[in-house]
């Protein structure tokens, strides 16, 4: 069901408060920047129910837009810090804040900036991250955001299904490649739910997904660094359907070399890159220096 009335929002934006902010600021979403903006009160706290925020919670959101999720999280966290890229939204942002939540305004912070650059944030470190990511640079930012904040304990995104089904896959799984394995560096990985299309303005041609990340209380155990593990990962899968012997020959120097760094490692090396693990893949890493 989806809320038409502000009457039903409480102080979530329903439709006609998504319309009337977009028109007040002259916003028109733009496919460049993949802004589909959730009008869905009851998809809001669907969404910060399953990312599990608590109310000592420092949640990091990644483009907020007009701040349907940023409300609900606001209401559920102890603090909430949005990184915004777009001018006009950033600059909009706090004051719908202030008017639909007064009694937390001071508990909010905006960072008018590219997620993908971001590389301090205000406040006490963030404990979560929850966004509804644009599709076009969903990994990358996930990534990104994993890698510089490791104080971030869970994620929810909320990207397009097939990039959810990707992150989520495991090895063995068609769609399992470069997402799926670095995103396993880092966290236990799961699809936590699927999201219509009805539920944003505009309605996307492409259904949503929800991908959650629990942070790994213990990192993979390797010697190698995790820019070793990944040149491993990217070499792996640059050329999908080649063996492993072939596919990292450019990576450890020839054929010959790979072959003997992934007998080193117990992986066959006529096996593919989507047969294999994380471990398995930084255990390659570790044997690099077989090779040669």
């Amino acid at each position: 069901m989806s809320n038409s009335s502000t009457d039903d929002s409480g102080p979530l934006l329903g439709p006609a408060d998504i319309r009337e902010l977009a028109g007040a600021l002259g916003v028109r979403p733009t496919k460049q920047r993949g802004q589909n903006f959730v009008i869905d009160a009851n998809t809001v706290r669907r969404i910060v129910r399953t990312a599990d925020v608590r109310p000592d919670d420092v949640v990091v959101e990644i483009g907020p837009g007009l701040g349907s999720l940023t409300l609900g999280l606001l209401e559920a966290a102890d603090r909430v810090i949005a990184v915004e890229i777009d001018e006009v939204l950033a600059a909009a942002l706090p004051s719908t804040v202030a008017a639909r939540l007064p009694g937390r305004a001071d508990r909010f912070a905006l960072v008018h900036s590219d997620a993908m650059h971001v590389t301090e944030l205000p406040g006490p470190e963030p404990t979560a991250l929850v966004a509804n990511l644009p599709y076009n640079v969903a990994v990358p930012v996930l990534l990104h955001m994993l890698a510089t904040f490791p104080s971030i304990d869970r994620t929810l995104v909320m990207v397009q299904s097939e990039v959810a089904d990707r992150l989520a896959a495991r090895p063995g799984n068609k769609v399992y490649g470069v997402p799926s394995v670095k995103a396993n560096w880092y966290a236990e990985v799961k699809r936590a739910g699927a999201i219509g299309r009805n539920v944003f303005w505009p309605a996307p041609n492409v259904d949503s997904g929800l991908v959650s990340l629990v942070r790994r209380d213990k990192p993979v155990d390797t010697s190698a660094t995790r820019a070793e593990v990944f040149g491993v990962v990217d070499a792996a899968f640059a050329q999908r359907r080649k063996t492993l012997r072939a596919a990292l020959a450019g990576w450890a120097g020839s054929a010959a070399a790979a072959e003997a760094a992934l007998v080193a490692a117990g992986i066959s090396p006529q096996a593919r890159g989507e047969a294999l693990t994380v471990e398995e893949f930084a255990r390659i890493a570790e044997m690099r220096e077989a090779g040669k």
